[in-house]
């Protein structure tokens, strides 16, 4: 027999309204509802726009914490983190589930800038305190973009758009930043995204140069290796410094194939030199964190023809703290494959000898802040001894950058650093000026030896 049917009860309007307008998981209202409630107060205050704001806040790094705790534990945080927000936001405020890891804020009495900077301040430090997953405590920071009717915007869609780009703004410069939206930034992240356009452009035509910066022993004045470095000059920019477009190339996800093009370029070239010469290449923190990388240098190498033991690899402290194990495995991987590794900018991180216990390093940069003020900063001549001394104990070569003066180079070669760069000793040049440098200098290059 048929077991009877139960029948369901009828869902009213306002109970479809209700679901329409509600985030399921925490129980705050969705963009719908954030939408609605901007459109309601700007169509109250249109005859007299008294402003009011619109925020939203991003939880930062939130993804690890489903890839490390799983989906369950992302949405308890989820929970917490609106349970925290509808127990603090003001009276008359409307929180949102806006997107994601993202919340959204409607602010009547809200009404310029340092009341929004405020109001995100308080919020980022409500969202600061740990979170609790029953066996363990999480901590996370937010970053948070707001805008301000109607300065920003009288539409929502303009509002909601003024808002994102102050938060994307807040993205790019860190964690738990708080920016309120204003036609300054808006212009600066248009100058960014015009600037990404046409750096994308130029790797794609191949128009990314590289240049070469001549590394020498100190002790006999000779060339062993070159620097590469990034340039690029643009037909409507001009030039653009590396300062520039390389974070910009790390921040927008494309500096894979910025540096691919570059290793490729200089490694090209560096084939046309004496076979003892090395190139030495800079790595950026982002490749560090990609288990991919080392591979990818490997196949280039391969692809050239370049001698993976003539590659010298520069990375900075910073970089390798961003994600230890990763970059513990890639730096072992290019190792074994006869790549060295060149500590960059030693002395200016957090952690110098920590990093030089925990990785294996080939050789060590000090960085140029020391060496402009050898001659003139007791302080910085002693760290620089230190530096020569702890390096000859560990057994790692040492180039001293920024050389500028035969003051400097004399300093240095006195107390017994082996190897130093800077425009003492040459500027950057192109490929083709480093290899006329070279020829006119009587380095047997790599093609006269062939035929010889």
């Amino acid at each position: 027999m048929k077991s009877a049917e139960i029948p369901l009860a009828p869902v009213s309007h306002n109970e479809l309204q209700a679901m329409a307008y509600t985030d399921p998981l925490t129980g705050l209202g969705n963009r719908f509802r954030m939408r609605d409630r901007a459109r309601v107060l700007s169509a109250e205050r249109a005859s007299d726009p008294a402003p009011f704001t619109i925020g939203i806040a991003n939880l930062d790094s939130f993804k690890p914490i489903n890839d490390l705790f799983g989906v369950e534990a992302g949405d308890e945080i989820l929970c917490q983190v609106a349970h925290r927000l509808k127990a603090c936001i003001p009276d008359g405020a409307t929180v949102t589930r806006h997107d994601g890891d993202e919340f959204a804020f409607v602010l009547p009495l809200v009404f310029e800038r340092v009341g929004a900077e405020k109001f995100g301040q308080m919020i980022r430090e409500v969202l600061s305190a740990p979170y609790d997953l029953g066996d363990r405590n999480v901590r996370l920071s937010a970053s948070f973009g707001f805008a301000i009717y109607p300065f920003a915007g009288e539409e929502f869609e303009d509002l909601l758009k003024s808002a994102e780009t102050a938060l994307y703004r807040s993205k790019r410069r860190g964690r738990g930043q708080i920016t309120v939206y204003s036609k300054e930034i808006d212009q600066e992240m248009k100058r960014a995204t015009q600037l990404e356009q046409a750096l994308r452009n130029a790797i794609i035509s191949n128009a990314i140069d590289v240049h070469f910066q001549p590394i020498v022993s100190l002790t006999s004045n000779v060339i062993v290796g070159f620097e590469a470095l990034a340039r690029w000059n643009d037909a409507d920019l001009g030039f653009v410094s590396p300062a520039v477009f390389v974070p910009l190339a790390e921040e927008r996800g494309f500096i894979d194939a910025l540096s691919e093009t570059l290793l490729r370029k200089a490694a090209e070239a560096a084939l046309s030199w004496p076979r003892e010469l090395f190139l030495s290449f800079n790595l950026s923190s982002v490749q560090l964190m990609d288990p991919g990388t080392s591979s990818s240098i490997l196949a280039i190498l391969g692809r050239v023809g370049f001698d993976p033991h003539r590659l010298e690899l520069e990375i900075t402290e910073t970089a390798v703290m961003s994600s230890a194990d990763t970059a513990n495995r890639i730096i072992a991987d290019l190792r074994a494959a006869g790549v060295r590794i060149s500590l960059d900018d030693f002395g200016t991180g957090q952690s110098s000898l920590g990093r030089l216990r925990d990785f294996i390093f080939d050789k060590v940069k000090i960085d140029r802040a020391f060496v402009s003020r050898i001659n003139s900063d007791r302080a910085s001549e002693h760290i620089i001894k230190a530096i020569l001394a702890m390096c000859e104990g560990l057994d790692l070569q040492v180039v001293a950058e920024g050389i500028e003066e035969y003051a400097e180079a004399a300093k240095l070669r006195s107390l017994g650093c082996a190897m130093g760069q800077g425009y003492y000793y040459g500027k950057p040049a192109d490929s083709l000026a480093t290899l006329r440098y070279l020829h006119e200098n009587d380095y047997e290059l790599a093609g006269e030896r062939e035929h010889v």
